[in-house]
């Protein structure tokens, strides 16, 4: 179950910080807000792909590329990124590389994000309340398998545009 009490950064459309807002209003608004994303690879270049669980308040039960959720009130998007990996994989150890900034809008969610990278071979404990399943997959697999399954939009934007600036 998600938490709906959580306080989300709302941002202007210039990325600038106007206030914060409840998850549960930020999504009924479709107010837009801050996310980290971090692509988590492992040493042979395969991708982490997570399947989300059926009680996300967006894109449940869909496959995802990227580690990561909204920034809480208070947090820069490292310290998102640095909770988010934590929570979901039960990662500390990893550098994570600063990508690059995005806008993306689909539907109900507006969002800037901020993408990161790592690689990472270590052991990982998966949030239950948010992860299914996970593990890596060949990067060329993910892509061709997001043709007929449903992956998270803006997970397979932050992919795509990865590939084509750092690859």
């Amino acid at each position: 179950m998600q938490n709906n009490d959580e306080r989300i950064v709302i941002v202007d459309g210039n990325n600038n910080v106007v206030g914060t807002e409840y998850r549960s209003v930020m999504r009924n608004r479709g107010l837009l807000h801050r996310a980290t994303y971090i692509l988590v690879f492992n040493s042979k270049g395969d991708l982490f792909v997570q399947k989300r669980t059926l009680t996300k308040d967006i894109y449940p039960g869909y496959y995802d590329v990227a580690v990561g959720g909204v920034v809480l009130a208070g947090e820069s998007y490292e310290e998102s990124a640095d909770r988010e990996i934590e929570e979901e994989l039960g990662i500390t150890d990893v550098s994570l590389k600063n990508l690059f900034d995005f806008y993306f809008e689909d539907g109900g969610s507006h969002v800037w994000g901020r993408a990161y990278s790592c690689v990472h071979d270590g052991a990982m404990v998966l949030q239950e309340e948010e992860i299914e399943s996970g593990e890596f997959r060949r990067v060329d697999k993910i892509l061709t398998s997001a043709d007929h399954e449903p992956y998270t939009p803006d997970g397979i934007y932050v992919l795509k545009r990865y590939l084509s600036e750092h690859m």
